[in-house]
């Protein structure tokens, strides 16, 4: 008999754990701007203007964006590489940002979920996550319903999206521990 109930015991405390982590992360993904602003040490910074990566050629791999295999995003040109080995662009895409942009510098993938209900109350999958900066995750994911539309200028997210075709290739690309390099 207590071998059994010590199962039961284990198997519930699993289950509390996964609740519980599944509702901090939604907590952290929709921060109330009542909490504030984000520090000024320049961890996150609102989003400001956009400027073109290039003129010439917008597609082109930022030149201050690492070495390796890796993830670049781009927040001044909302745009995001995937970068095999021999800094080979394997593929590149346009992405919706977040209301909150990640500070330049370099990250890796912390966790990924493959679907779950976004902040906005949008069904998301592929969501593959890198930092979190003052409650806000920053992450990208893809809407199920194919919605790249911008979110609520009102609130601070951190979810940056793709289209699902974008979203899987980020999928089977970017596996946990994968380098993701954040450039202006």
């Amino acid at each position: 008999m207590a071998r059994s109930s010590s199962g039961i015991v284990a198997g519930l405390t699993v289950a509390a754990l996964a609740a519980v982590g599944f509702l901090a992360f939604q907590a952290s993904a929709n921060v109330p701007d009542t909490l504030g602003e984000p520090s000024a040490s320049g961890s996150a910074k609102p989003s400001a203007s956009k400027a073109p990566q290039a003129k010439k050629d917008p597609a082109a791999l930022p030149a201050p964006s690492g070495s390796g295999v890796r993830v670049v995003y781009s927040t001044g040109s909302d745009r995001v590489w995937l970068v095999g080995a021999h800094n080979k662009v394997k593929r590149t895409f346009k992405v919706t940002p977040s209301t909150v942009d990640p500070a330049a510098g370099t990250y890796a993938v912390t966790s990924r979920t493959g679907s779950t209900p976004g902040s906005d109350g949008t069904q998301i999958e592929h969501v593959v996550r890198f930092s979190l900066v003052n409650g806000i995750a920053f992450g990208f994911s893809a809407a199920v319903n194919g919605s790249t539309e911008a979110p609520d200028p009102e609130k601070k997210l951190g979810g940056i999206r793709s289209s699902r075709a974008d979203g899987d290739a980020m999928w089977a690309f970017a596996t946990v521990n994968a380098k993701v390099v954040v450039v202006k």
